[in-house]
């Protein structure tokens, strides 16, 4: 081949193989470790959770995928989307909001229908509906290590309310929490990452920062960009070739 030849189609770097083919491989080569570390990662630090009621809406809809990372009990803040076990509630996982922790004297309502913590009203603008934080009144004292947990959707939520009058006030232990929802993954028009609540950040012990979810997606989705990229440089390069000739 002559010189002029190799210059258009590419610089040769031995046994035939040109520049554009070796950054073609490693591209594919890096893609891979992107696109499956990404997975690898994800799968062992977050748990895929289905929530079967609209207890949370309309944060989590009926039916909805959600990505829960898996955290002990004690990094749990005011204002996380937990799933939860615990045998008093019942046998399945639920999923909840965190409004108290240990200490927290929690009651509803206010002349305004606010939520309050330690007499703090808190702005909840993740309700459903326009109403008061709860249609009930009540109030309680979170015992220590234990969590007062809430639904979105308050008029139509089984939740800490119904166990005032249970021996911990309705709250469960800390323990009994199994992940901390990070991101929605299904359907489609909701996916994102769960945000916190600005206002518990006011509070003592301020709110939780979200997992590693953004990384690993983003790992995945360069992979596969990588990875496609690499793969279609030699029939484009084939292609370029024939018109050459």
């Amino acid at each position: 081949m002559s010189s002029s030849t190799e210059r258009r189609t590419g610089q040769h770097t031995g046994r035939g193989r040109t520049m554009g083919s070796v950054l073609s491989g490693l591209a594919v080569a890096l893609g891979c470790a992107l696109f499956l570390g990404g997975f690898v990662w994800g799968a062992l630090i977050y748990r895929p959770y289905t929530v079967p009621t609209d207890s949370m809406s309309p944060t989590i809809s009926a039916g909805a995928r959600v990505l829960a990372e898996k955290v002990d009990g004690a990094e749990i803040r005011r204002g996380d989307v937990v799933v939860f076990k615990d045998k008093v509630w019942g046998d399945l996982p639920m999923v909840k909001r965190v409004v108290g922790v240990g200490g927290d004297k929690v009651a509803c309502c206010t002349k305004d229908g606010r939520l309050t913590v330690n007499g703090t009203p808190i702005e909840e603008p993740y309700l459903q509906g326009d109403g008061p934080a709860s249609p009930v009144g009540f109030k309680a004292t979170v015992p220590k290590g234990q969590l007062f947990l809430l639904g979105d959707h308050r008029s139509d939520s089984m939740d800490s309310r119904v166990h005032l009058t249970d021996g911990d006030h309705g709250s469960v232990p800390r323990g009994a929490v199994h992940a901390r929802v990070d991101a929605l993954a299904w359907p489609l028009d909701s996916i994102g990452v769960m945000r916190r609540p600005a206002a518990f950040a006011e509070l003592p012990g301020g709110i939780s920062q979200p997992g590693p979810v953004q990384p690993i997606t983003y790992a995945v989705l360069a992979g596969a960009v990588l990875v496609l990229a690499g793969a279609a440089h030699g029939p484009i390069a084939r292609r370029k070739g024939r018109k050459r000739a």
